[in-house]
């Protein structure tokens, strides 16, 4: 798949490039850093403890924020994502809410349909507002797609740059925004959000990126770019930023947590169609059914695209994240998460064992050379 017709793969690359374009004119020279330590990576096949696949809902021209009727139901839309979906999670809620507030009045009863970090942010919200809200989802955390995703904060895989429209750009833009925010008041230990330094690694100088996102390349701080002596990747180009890094398992547990503390109710419950959803007491309901959308309100444009990460052995001296071409390093405290995969509109759940082939290799050949 071409590398210009989507940001790509939770995160990591489009990470990267967001941040060679940010550099450009963030940085006069380069910086000289004061030294750190960088433990190695300990890559090998016998350190692996599970490999995990999930699907991103992805959408050539972007996720949805829209207001629909059923019946004398209203609809609020907000889902395909793609691999955006915990990045942009906190503001495209802040959208969707917007607009199921306006359809409510006076009327305190809201249902969201979907439990992952989507339906979650969207369902706090919802409460900070003064409602009564109610999830109904199949599947609830540990189990959900957001459970799966890398969650460094990036909103990557996003749209197709040949789709982007102004409007859509502005939206994006105040999704991230609003996201990134969020976010931030949630850092610490209970939430599981850390700030973390990201280096890019190239053989190649960094160029200003094209195309997508440029009109967030300030949500990625501390941009340098490091003298070859300052670093100890093989590579001679090596460029740093920051970001945030969520830990899925206790963040969504934490958020889930808020949600029911604040008097939020949960069913447990796959609706199967539109009827079951016109059945539903509430009279506003915020669909962030992700992928889910696709059958549940025939949106034809909505798409998986298939990633999958190898995670190693936790190692707790790794404090930094690595992006070189389409491998990415991200280290949590459940694993080192490697990747990475994008199949485009491939439904299989099951590990491509050739992708994990090359994922380890790859990244075992990248920590070799650092010194």
């Amino acid at each position: 798949m071409a590398r210009r017709a989507f940001l790509r793969i939770a995160g990591g690359a489009a990470a990267a490039e967001l941040a060679v374009g940010c550099g450009v004119t963030a940085r006069r020279g380069l910086v000289v850093e004061p030294a750190r330590r960088f433990s190695k990576v300990k890559v090998s096949s016998d350190r692996v403890i599970r490999t995990v696949v999930g699907l991103r809902p992805f959408r050539p021209s972007g996720f949805v924020v829209k207001t629909d009727k059923l019946d004398a139901k209203t609809i609020v839309h907000n889902y395909g994502h793609g691999g955006g979906g915990m990045t942009l999670s906190w503001g495209t809620s802040h959208l969707a809410v917007e607009q199921a507030q306006a359809a409510l009045g006076d009327l305190r009863q809201c249902a969201v349909l979907g439990c992952g970090g989507v339906g979650l942010a969207t369902a706090r919200l919802l409460q900070r507002r003064g409602f009564d809200v109610t999830i109904y989802a199949k599947d609830l955390p540990p189990n959900t797609t957001s459970n799966i995703s890398g969650a460094q904060w990036s909103p990557a895989t996003v749209y197709d740059t040949d789709h982007l429209t102004p409007d859509f750009d502005a939206q994006f833009g105040r999704a991230a925004r609003l996201s990134h925010r969020e976010f931030q008041n949630l850092a610490g230990d209970y939430y599981g959000v850390r700030w973390i330094e990201n280096y890019v690694i190239s053989d190649r100088p960094f160029t200003r990126a094209q195309g997508a996102s440029q009109n967030i390349q300030d949500l990625y701080p501390d941009v340098k770019d490091l003298r070859p002596k300052d670093h100890p990747f093989g590579e001679r180009y090596v460029r740093r930023f920051t970001t945030m890094l969520i830990e899925p398992s206790v963040y969504l547990s934490a958020v889930m947590r808020d949600f029911l503390l604040a008097g939020g109710k949960v069913v447990v419950r796959e609706l199967g169609d539109l009827r079951a959803i016109a059945a539903l007491a509430e009279p506003v309901v915020v669909n962030c059914t992700g992928l889910g959308a696709k059958a549940l309100f025939g949106d034809p444009e909505l798409m998986p695209i298939k990633g999958q990460l190898t995670v190693l052995l936790p190692q707790p001296e790794i404090d930094y994240i690595t992006l070189e071409n389409d491998l990415y390093m991200f280290p949590r405290r459940d694993g080192i998460l490697l990747g990475g995969t994008h199949e485009r509109n491939v439904w299989t759940l099951e590990p491509n064992v050739d992708a994990m082939r090359h994922v380890l290799d790859g990244h075992a050949q990248f920590f070799a050379r650092m010194k």
